[in-house]
């Protein structure tokens, strides 16, 4: 251990004994009376971003806020949907709703980079995963339910927020028990036999110990259709558990313990995407896909397919999905100016899958009416069966991805005496870790039925599975503080600073496995067949052949710790008016890919961030807010995803191209936000949300700067998704939300009747500047402009009962919006895949509440 380390260690432990120590004093200390805070006005918004209470028109900080009501009636259950209706926050759902991560102000997490924007449940980030494909760092499936609000912060937040990002940070915070006997029951009903039951109950055990529990039910079938004759019935289906259990133990009038215990199960088909066209030509495997897919393209004319159509021969396909997580968290109010706050958790998730990345029902062609095609010298019978780009779990109990987190944090919130000083000092520390091995078995041009334990036929006799088996450790410390002085009334100065300690321990064991007889084969214990391993590091293991991947056995250490800082100015001209102007430093970790050979790790981005906004409220024939904030980022050694090619000598082997992370390039960004909401007397409602993104990539390295990296690898090219001049990836430039809510003038003994309507505009976005914009007028490399509409009716307490009524439609349009791709065009043999987003969708709510 370095001198360096010790020292950061030191602090970290004094900073934790201290804070242990205090809170030890405070089971025994005497009783403190503190003065009550003033109530929040009605109408009044609270948020939590600068980790204390605060009305969100005092906060200086671009925020979005939404309440359980807003999340109800846009009908958001996970975390993807929350993305249609807050314009500066975009989502990447290539493999799933469910594996999706997010982006704000077009700051994107590419494959297993680290997130940059950071998800947080009661003040605690989401578990931590390191699989294939996104997946993990954020709340499961079921998380949106009974919440009081959620927030999403714009910028890099890295000062008071557990893990840094560059992005934002988005919060979740859940209902807190309360010391009334009350709860819901709700169940909703809609197309694609869509059952979601929610309900939750409030007990208070005594006047000091409260308990809520929550649960929800949610099923659909999918839209996507399977027509091929093996495999699932529907894919982008919806099948999850959610489970909450929230405790409140008032341990003395000023020592209060409140943990929360919360469960996420998700059993679906997985995704699915669609063949829109064919490009015949080419050679060799080239030219078989593509002959392949011209003839799943007739088939799907035949039967007049339409967009939510799809071939699928995987046999069992499936996404499993399981999370969990505990929190504990201790607030003692010592004194009337000092809160010490403890936060702790720890949690778990774990994928298993089986998936293919692009949907086929691949058989051999009819190559010139031959009876086959000829590959290779070799002739192949047509009409055989093979898989293209799958991936699955290695086995029963093995998981493509298992982690465990827990975090520890102590806060000490202070103020002075006169008010005019808060502040927030704290230590943070993050440790991820393994369970067991990461695993997937990825079979290439393969017929299986079970690809988990290798039962494939090799109907083109070149076919091979890739096994990749990786262990990833995280340690992720951070010591901050921060603090605002008020000038006066009007003038108030924040600054803060932070310093943020990342560390990735990783080990991977990749393999190629073929069906042979050559020397080195051996016979496989669960076929009985003969097969040939290889290591598929070739820069550390060059050629060697192997019957077990731990003899393939690479090790990768990723370390860096940087400081981020945030000064921030505002001023109250008037007490409706905020004005403000903040810069901040955001930092985002490196990581490991050990699919990537040559390209293993990458180091941390960082971003030098400039904002100014104001927010102004008002009162009286009509209430309301506008908010306004713009902003300037310059980013330094930006992580770039790059498709790595193979050498022809390495494609004829059977190996396929992958992805790599680069720090390759610097990056600047710069917009407007606008987010306004106006209330027409007290009956019409009006809400807007916009934002405006200018992105452009200032450098990015040249193929000779990169040329080095690919000596010793099986790749001939590095080709970067963007390029010098070009904008950020899965970035729309204008997205526009508009809001209209009406309640009808009716008795109060009828209940309140309100009719609702969303128009959401999102423009044009590039998903990768490599591949071709349209190919046969289909798109390919961009996602067309788009216009949502969603439609609501709410009647809360129907002739004034205790039961609320809802009925909705979303995408009201049936507009076809397409997911950006999973694999480049070039990886596609030619062939236009495409993924969409839902159809029209619509439904019938009943809630009954009971209690208050």
């Amino acid at each position: 251990m370095t001198l360096k380390e010790k020292a950061r260690v030191g602090l970290l432990r004094g900073t934790f004994l201290a804070g242990s120590a205090l809170f030890a004093l405070a089971a025994t200390a005497e009783a403190q009376t503190a003065e009550d805070a003033p109530a929040a006005s009605a109408g009044d918004i609270i948020v939590t971003a600068r980790r204390s209470e605060e009305r969100l028109q005092d906060v200086p900080i671009s925020i979005s806020v939404f309440n359980q009501e807003d999340l109800t009636k846009r009908n958001v259950a996970v975390a993807t949907d929350l993305a249609t209706y807050t314009p500066s926050l975009s989502v990447n759902q290539r493999y799933g709703p469910e594996k999706a991560s997010f982006a704000i102000r077009g700051f994107n997490q590419t494959n297993n980079t680290a997130p940059t924007v950071g998800m947080y449940f009661a003040e605690v980030v989401g578990v931590r995963a390191q699989g294939g494909t996104t997946s993990g760092n954020t709340v499961g499936a079921g998380a949106f339910s009974d919440l009081a609000n959620v927030q999403v912060l714009k910028g890099p937040q890295g000062t008071l927020f557990g893990r840094n990002t560059t992005g934002g940070a988005i919060l979740l915070t859940p209902q807190k028990p309360t010391d009334k006997f009350e709860g819901f029951a709700e169940g909703t009903y809609g197309n694609y036999d869509q059952v979601r039951l929610t309900g939750a109950l409030n007990v208070p055990l005594a006047d000091t110990f409260k308990v809520r529990l929550t649960v929800e039910r949610n099923s659909r079938d999918g839209y996507m259709k399977n027509h091929a004759p093996v495999g699932a019935r529907d894919f982008n289906d919806v099948n999850y558990f959610y489970g909450r259990l929230s405790v409140v133990a008032d341990l003395t009038p000023n020592l209060e313990n409140y943990m929360i215990a919360h469960y996420s199960r998700s059993r679906t088909h997985g995704y699915a995407s669609r063949i829109n066209n064919c490009n015949v030509g080419g050679t060799g495997t080239t030219l078989l896909q593509s002959l392949s897919c011209q003839d799943q393209l007739t088939r799907q004319t035949a039967r007049g397919d339409g967009p939510y159509d799809v071939e699928n021969s995987l046999v069992n396909p499936f996404e499993h999905l399981e999370q969990w997580q505990i929190i504990n968290t201790t607030t003692w109010q010592a004194s009337d100016t000092i809160t010490l706050k403890n936060i702790a958790s720890y949690g778990e998730f774990r994928e298993r899958m089986n998936l293919a990345y692009l949907s086929t029902n691949f058989t051999t062609p009819n190559q010139n009416n031959s009876g086959g095609f000829t590959l290779f010298g070799n002739f192949i019978p047509a009409g055989q069966p093979y898989i293209l780009f799958a991936t699955n779990g290695a086995g029963k109990g093995s998981y493509a991805a298992a982690e465990s987190t827990v975090t520890e944090e102590l806060q000490l919130q202070g103020k002075s005496a006169d008010g005019r000083i808060n502040y927030v000092l704290g230590g943070y520390l993050e440790f991820s870790r393994p369970i067991g091995f990461s695993n997937t078995i990825s079979p290439n041009f393969l017929n299986c039925v079970d690809g988990e334990n290798f039962n494939c036929t090799n109907p083109l006799g070149f076919g091979n599975f890739s096994e990749a088996r990786t262990k990833m450790a995280f340690d992720n410390h951070g010591i901050y503080g921060q603090g605002t002085y008020k000038f006066s009334d009007q003038l108030s100065l924040t600054a803060g600073a932070r310093w943020t300690f990342d560390k990735i321990v990783g080990t991977g064991q990749g393999t190629r496995i073929s069906f042979s007889t050559a020397p080195g084969s051996y016979i496989d214990p669960r076929t009985g067949m003969s097969i040939r391993r290889t290591c598929t590091d070739t820069v550390t293991y060059p050629g060697k052949v192997v019957q077990a991947s731990s003899q393939c056995s690479t090790h990768r250490e990723n370390k860096s710790d940087k400081p981020t800082w945030v000064i921030d100015l505002d001023f109250k001209p008037i007490p409706d008016l905020l004005l403000y102007g903040k810069y901040a430093r955001g930092y985002r970790q490196g990581g490991i890919n050990f699919n990537s050979v040559g390209f293993e790790t990458w180091g941390p981005e960082s971003m030098d961030s400039y904002e100014g906004g104001a927010k102004f409220s008002f009162n009286g024939g009509i209430k309301g807010y506008f908010n306004v904030a713009g902003f300037y980022n310059k980013l330094s050694d930006v992580q770039v995803l790059a498709q790595l090619i193979p050498t022809a000598a390495s494609q004829q082997a059977g190996i396929s191209g992958a992805s790599a992370i680069l720090n390759a390039g610097k990056a600047r960004s710069y917009g407007v936000e606008v987010d306004t909401s106006l209330l027409f007397f007290d009956r019409l409602r009006l809400s807007a949300s916009y934002a405006y993104l200018n992105t452009k990539i200032v450098k990015i390295d040249s193929p000779s700067e990169l040329a080095a990296q690919l000596v010793g690898t099986p790749f001939g090219s590095v080709n970067p998704q963007v390029a010098q001049g070009t904008g950020f990836l899965d970035t729309p430039k204008h997205k526009l939300s508009v809001d209209a809510n009406y309640t009808l003038p009716l008795d109060e003994s009828l209940g309140s009747l309100s009719v609702g309507a969303t128009w959401t505009y999102t423009s044009t976005v590039v998903t990768n500047y490599s591949d071709p914009r349209y190919v046969s007028g289909y798109p390919v490399g961009i996602t067309p402009s788009n216009n949502l509409v969603n439609l609501n009716l709410d009647w809360k307490e129907v002739a004034g009962t205790p039961i609320n009524l809802s009925l909705f439609v979303t995408n009201l349009t049936k507009e076809v919006i397409k997911i950006p791709n999973q694999f480049p065009y070039a990886f596609s043999g030619g062939a236009v895949h495409s993924g969409y987003l839902p159809p029209r969708m619509y439904g019938l709510r009943l809630r009954y509440n009971f209690g208050g």
